[in-house]
C-alpha cells in the first residue's frame, strides 16, 4: 500500500500521498488539498515546495552533493567539458565519440548570427547593461526562426537547442563589444566552444587573441559547474515561462531576466565588490568579520551561506583549486585572491558562521578567476547566462511534457468588498 500523511485541517482529515525520490526525497502531494478542503499551502518564496519532479540534477544541501543526471560535479569537472556536459543535460547520457563530434559540428554550423540581427545591436545605446541586450536578442532569435517555434518532435527541439547554445556566447561577445563601441568580431570555425568565446570577446583587427589554454580551461570549467543548479529563481521562470507553451527562445530570454537580479546572478559582482573595498580602504580581515557579525553595522560577508547549501558548496572547492591553478600557471598575483583566502579561514573558524552553517558558495572565488580571465564586472552575470544555457533547454524541455500550466495561488490580504464612489463624492 502506498504511503500517506494525513492532515487535519479545521474538522477534517485528508490523506495525503506521499511521492518519494530515486534519491530517498519525500514530499507531500497536495495537489488536491484545496479541492477537497478549501485550503492551501503557504509558502512565501517556495523554500519548502517541490513544483515539478525531474529527471535532470540532485542536490543533497546537508551533505554538499550536487549531481547532473547521476554524475557527481567533482568527477565531471575533473574528466568533461562543458559542451559534452551540455550534451548529457540536455539529452540525459553522455555522448560517444560520434555524438560528441556530431553536437560540436552543429555548435559551429549555427554559432553566426545574421547579418540582419546584428543591427540589433546598433540600436542599444552605449554602455546597456549586456544583459538586457542578452535576453533582448535571445528572444529577437525567434523572429528569424519562425520553424523552430513549435517543437513537436526530437529533431526541431535538437536544432532549436543547438542553435541557441551556440548563438549565446556570440551574442554575448557581440554586447561586450557593443558596449566598447568596438567593432564585432565573427566566431572562429576552429575553435573549441570557450575559446571561440575569448577570441570574440579580445581579438582585435590583425591581432588575433591567442588565449592560454590555461584561460580556455578555467573558462570551460566556470561553464560547467554553473550548467544546471536543479529548480532556481531563473530554472523556475524558465519553466513557469515555458508551461504556457512559451517557446523555447522566450523562456530562456525569461531565464536570463531573472538571472540579472543581484540576489542570484550578481552575487560573483558583490564578492569582488567586497574584496575591492577591503583592500581600497585598508580594512583588516578580522576587523571587516567584526563589522559583519555586528547587525547595527549592516555589512554582509559576501560569497558565504547558499539558500539550498548547509554545507561546503561543491562547486567552491573545484573552482577555488582552478582559481588557483590559473594565476600561479600565468603569474597573476591578485591581492584579492590573498584577502579571500584569509576571509574564508577566518570565517571557516569563527562559531559565528559555523553555527549558521555559512560556508563559501561557487560565487567566491568565481569573481576573483573571471578578473584572472580579463572578464569586467559587467559581464560575471552574462558568463554565468552562457554556462546555465543547457540546464535552461533541458528544464524547458522536460517541462514542455507536463500537461498542466503553472498558476500558484495566493492568500488575498487587501481590502474587502468596497462600494464604488463618483468622482465627485470622493472625499
Amino acid at each position: 500500500m502506498a504511503e500517506t500523511a494525513r492532515l487535519q485541517a479545521g474538522d477534517q482529515i485528508v490523506e495525503l500521498p506521499v511521492v518519494v525520490g530515486s534519491e530517498g526525497e519525500k514530499a507531500l502531494d497536495i495537489a488536491k488539498l484545496r479541492a477537497e478542503t478549501g485550503y492551501i499551502a503557504l509558502d512565501p518564496g517556495y523554500g519548502n515546495t517541490g513544483s515539478c519532479q525531474s529527471d535532470i540534477t540532485f542536490i543533497d544541501g546537508d551533505a554538499g552533493i550536487l549531481r547532473y543526471r547521476g554524475y557527481a560535479i567533482e568527477d565531471l569537472a575533473e574528466y568533461s567539458r562543458f559542451i559534452e556536459v551540455a550534451y548529457l543535460l540536455i539529452w540525459g547520457e553522455l555522448p560517444n565519440a560520434e555524438q560528441l563530434d556530431e553536437f560540436s559540428a552543429l555548435l559551429t554550423k549555427h554559432q553566426m548570427l545574421r547579418e540582419e540581427l546584428k543591427q540589433h545591436f546598433s540600436l542599444f545605446p552605449p554602455n546597456s547593461p549586456p544583459m538586457a541586450v542578452l535576453s533582448s536578442v535571445l528572444n529577437a532569435l525567434s523572429c528569424y526562426y519562425p520553424e523552430l517555434l513549435e517543437i513537436q518532435d526530437e529533431e526541431t527541439f535538437t536544432e532549436a537547442a543547438a542553435r541557441i547554445m551556440s548563438k549565446v556566447r556570440t551574442i554575448a561577445a557581440y554586447s561586450h563589444r557593443q558596449q566598447l563601441g568596438h567593432h564585432i568580431e565573427y566566431p572562429h570555425p576552429r575553435k573549441r566552444y570557450a575559446e571561440n568565446f575569448l577570441h570574440m570577446m579580445f581579438s582585435q583587427p590583425y591581432n588575433e587573441f591567442d588565449a592560454d589554454p590555461a584561460l580556455v580551461d578555467a573558462l570551460d570549467l566556470i561553464f560547467l559547474l554553473h550548467a544546471d543548479h536543479e529548480q532556481n529563481c531563473s530554472t523556475s521562470t524558465v519553466r513557469m515561462v515555458g508551461s504556457s507553451e512559451a517557446n523555447l527562445f522566450a523562456s530562456v530570454a525569461a531565464g536570463v531576466s531573472a538571472l540579472w537580479g543581484p540576489l542570484h546572478g550578481g552575487a560573483n559582482v558583490a564578492v569582488v565588490n567586497m574584496l575591492e573595498t577591503i583592500r581600497a580602504e585598508n580594512v583588516s580581515v578580522g576587523d571587516y568579520v567584526a563589522q559583519v557579525k555586528d547587525k547595527k553595522a549592516g555589512i554582509r560577508l559576501m560569497g558565504f551561506g547558499h539558500r539550498v547549501y548547509k554545507n561546503f558548496d561543491p562547486r567552491a572547492k573545484i573552482i577555488k583549486k582552478s582559481c588557483e591553478k590559473v594565476l600561479a600557471k600565468l603569474h597573476i598575483n591578485d591581492p584579492l585572491l590573498d584577502i579571500a583566502k584569509e576571509l574564508e579561514a577566518v570565517a571557516l573558524e569563527d562559531e559565528y558562521f559555523i553555527q549558521r552553517k555559512l560556508y563559501p558558495n561557487v560565487d567566491f572565488y568565481s569573481g576573483v578567476i573571471l578578473r584572472a580571465l580579463g572578464i569586467p564586472k559587467e559581464m560575471f552575470t552574462v558568463i554565468f547566462a552562457i554556462g546555465r544555457m543547457p540546464g535552461w533547454i533541458a528544464h524547458w524541455y522536460e517541462e514542455s511534457k507536463a500537461t498542466k500550466i503553472s498558476r500558484p495561488r495566493q492568500i488575498y490580504t487587501g481590502s474587502v468588498q468596497r462600494t464604488y464612489q463618483p468622482l465627485a463624492e470622493r472625499p
